[in-house]
């Protein structure tokens, strides 16, 4: 993610949530027609795929958080939005399970994902203000942000920052998945699924301290409210205050409540909500002088501060004849203020003016996805039959000022002082932006014998609108884009499935040119071709992939004093990547498992506004990426049963500082630990009650990491203990 200020957007009116009522209403006309209703015999009923992927409320949600329980998870409700096996989805997906979260002791987002195949993280060093993410080299901070299958947008400035403590899992897609989501990139999304109500009743309070000075409270409590079962709570909160390397702020408060009704085996409705408010920096760039990492900005003048509220509702109902519909609703907020301080001339050796930034992003979400399944068979081919339509209407406010140069805030290199304050600048230049998506899917999983196959078709319109509030100046663009997707896989009985695939992508992009046009859609092809490995019943796995990526008309930010905002963007052209990704999983009877990864990306600038940039390499793609991740816990026979042992390993290549190639950023290899011990296990009067301590980069490198012309460093060494309790 660009590290100064992205572009900025507009605003609607709340007629869309009536007229998505009517344009499901409408979807679901047509889906049920006498063809799709078809009927189904007793015999088709009992088809192995039917109870692989059976849809009936409630069993699939059953059947995660029972995967949950392993690091060798076997399903996932991502890529094609059905329950389907790992085994069977002919293409790349990675789960990162709770067990896996809790046995690394992971405390974001970028320690959740980062041993995964074909994840890399920390391209801008270390930035706590987003959830950078990249997939097979493509970023998904801004285009392939989702939870719970619904997009968390981006449209200026400011991103929905998750909390991993209040999701069960993580389900990353690689690859494009446009067909299913609408605007996502080519490199794939990252599905983040929240903690929801779940039958058995589960409570846990934890306190957590470390690096540095990091307290944080959390507790998650749920289980039945009624005698049968048929009302289903959980509530989530967590309260944070502390710091992070570099002096930046790192609090963050969370409640995060779910309720289900189930009032028949076939129908159930979850409601939900999330308020979050956090505080970091908004300039944590730090630079070496004299062997000593400063920061560019102030701690005591700089914050970024992000208020979120989300709301939203699943309805899922199976009908007698086979068919299943889902509804997916949500409204989302976020509210952020910041200020930073910016370098400015060098007035003396060494001694520099800095002026101060002020940003206010306003952004508003309204979101509905609604599904129909159908299960049914045409001679010897059994169907899964899922249509849909969904609708995104997105509005956003942008203010950004800049302030003059005050000799209060002039910094010494030599002799560094902090503790400025100040007022912060008005705001001078504002901008509005609304945005409204309507997709219409189709997609048929098919099973013939041992056979897999899927293929699916989806056309999105997208109207948009830019104003400049300052001029009056109005920008319309309306897009519209086909994407498909196409995969065959064959399942043998030893749990070898070959597979190949076929995907394609494509993003409105909401960032402006220079004359202040908002630019054309990136799009993106894939093809892969792939093998996985999983016997049933077996507590391992084993996946390797090879893709060909072609992305088109991604945006490329331009600094521009002359401009109003210092900045504009321009298509920058085509990248094209190969490469190859295998990730393995295992988990032994005697308390020993662990989860492999390596990933091998070569991507190329294939075509550009530069001509001179053509057939380098982008810039910080390392080309290799591995970790190993080994965990043990002692057997119950042993002197010390319940003690639990941790230890991790990544590695990346380097990359270059720019996509001229004229100089690179150093490789770098990371060591990771954690221990835990479960006092119950020894000590029954004691049950629930653990003890955990886990560290992260235990050597402390704080490699410095460049993406044209903006450098970080790296993370330093983190320590957290933490104490639960569970009952």
């Amino acid at each position: 993610m660009p590290k100064t200020l992205p572009t900025t957007f507009l605003r609607a009116s709340r007629r869309a949530l009536s007229a998505t009522t009517v344009l499901a209403a409408s979807a679901v006309a047509v889906i049920l027609s006498p063809t799709a209703t078809h009927a189904q015999s007793a015999e088709s009923q009992k088809t192995t795929r039917l109870e692989k992927i059976e849809a009936t409320a409630g069993k699939a949600a059953a059947a995660i958080a029972e995967d949950n329980d392993t690091i060798v998870p076997t399903r996932n409700v991502s890529a094609l939005k059905t329950d389907t096996p790992l085994i069977e989805t002919p293409r790349s997906v990675s789960v990162v399970t709770r067990k896996e979260l809790e046995e690394r002791g992971v405390q974001d987002m970028i320690q959740a994902t980062r041993y995964a195949a074909g994840v890399t993280t920390g391209a801008f060093g270390f930035d706590p203000r987003f959830d950078q993410i990249y997939i097979r080299g493509f970023e998904t901070t801004t285009t392939g942000d989702f939870r719970d299958g619904l997009r968390q947008p981006y449209m200026n400035y400011g991103t929905f920052p998750t909390e991993v403590y209040g999701l069960e899992r993580i389900e990353i897609l690689k690859g494009p998945v446009s067909v299913m989501y609408g605007a996502a990139g080519a490199g794939g999304i990252v599905n983040r699924i929240s903690k929801m109500p779940e039958e058995e009743p589960h409570r846990e309070v934890e306190l957590q301290y470390g690096t540095i000075g990091r307290a944080q409270a959390a507790f998650d409590v749920g289980g039945p409210v009624t005698a049968d079962g048929d009302v289903l709570y959980r509530i989530v909160g967590l309260l944070r205050n502390g710091e992070t390397n570099y002096d930046v702020a790192d609090d963050r408060y969370l409640l995060q409540p779910s309720f289900t009704w189930k009032p028949d085996e076939g129908t159930s409705l979850t409601v939900y909500g999330l308020a979050q408010k956090g505080e970091s920096d908004a300039s944590p760039r730090v630079l070496e002088h004299d062997g000593r990492l400063l920061r560019y900005s102030d701690p005591d003048y700089d914050y970024q501060k992000v208020g979120q509220v989300q709301a939203g509702y699943k309805f899922e109902h199976e009908f007698d004849n086979g068919l299943t519909f889902r509804q997916h609703g949500r409204v989302s907020d976020l509210d952020l203020k910041a200020r930073y301080l910016q370098f400015g001339t060098e007035v003396a050796p060494g001694v520099f003016d800095r002026s101060p930034v002020a940003i206010k992003d306003d952004q508003r979400a309204y979101q509905i996805d609604n599904q129909l399944e159908a299960n049914f068979d045409t001679g010897a081919a059994s169907h899964t039959l899922l249509t849909g339509l969904d609708y995104t209407w997105i509005t956003s406010d942008f203010g950004l000022g800049f302030g003059a140069v005050d000799p209060a805030y002039r910094f010494d290199l030599n002799n560094p002082t902090f503790g400025v304050g100040g007022p912060t600048p008005a705001l001078t230049s504002f901008s509005g932006r609304d945005l409204r998506q309507t997709g219409i899917y189709v997609q048929d999983q098919l099973e013939v014998g041992n056979w897999r196959a899927v293929g699916g078709l989806r056309y999105d319109w997208v109207d948009q609108t830019s104003t400049n509030k300052n001029t009056g100046v109005v920008d319309r663009k309306d897009d519209g884009e086909l994407t498909g997707q196409a995969g065959l896989l064959y399942l043998f009985d030893n749990g070898i499935a070959p597979y190949a695939s076929y995907s394609t992508s494509f993003v409105p992009r909401t960032e402006l040119s220079a004359d202040g046009r908002v630019l054309d859609p990136t799009t993106g092809e894939q093809v892969e071709l792939g093998v996985k490995y999983h016997p049933e019943g077996e507590a391992y796995s084993l996946s390797a992939a090879y893709y060909r990526i072609v992305e088109s008309g991604a945006p490329q930010y331009v600094s521009d004093p002359s401009l109003p905002v210092g900045y504009y963007y321009k298509s920058a052209g085509e990248v094209t990547t190969n490469g190859f990704e295998v990730e393995g999983r295992r988990e032994f009877d005697n308390g020993l498992s662990f989860i492999a990864a390596y990933n091998y990306n070569d991507a190329e600038i294939t075509g550009n506004v530069d001509p001179s940039l053509i057939g380098n390499v982008p810039s910080t793609k390392p080309r290799h990426v591995a970790s190993l991740w080994v965990n043990y816990l002692l057997p119950e026979d042993k002197q010390l049963a319940g003690l639990s042992l941790g230890g991790g390993v990544r590695l990346a290549s380097s990359s270059y500082t720019s996509d001229a190639n004229t100089a690179k950023n150093g490789g770098a290899v990371y060591f990771d630990a954690s221990i835990a011990y479960d006092f119950g296990v020894k000590n029954p009067e004691l049950d629930g009650l653990s003890l955990a301590v886990s560290a992260t980069n235990l050597g402390d490198r704080r490699e410095e990491v460049c993406t044209d012309g903006y450098c970080y460093f790296g993370q330093g060494r983190t320590v957290l203990g933490s104490l639960k309790y569970r009952w």
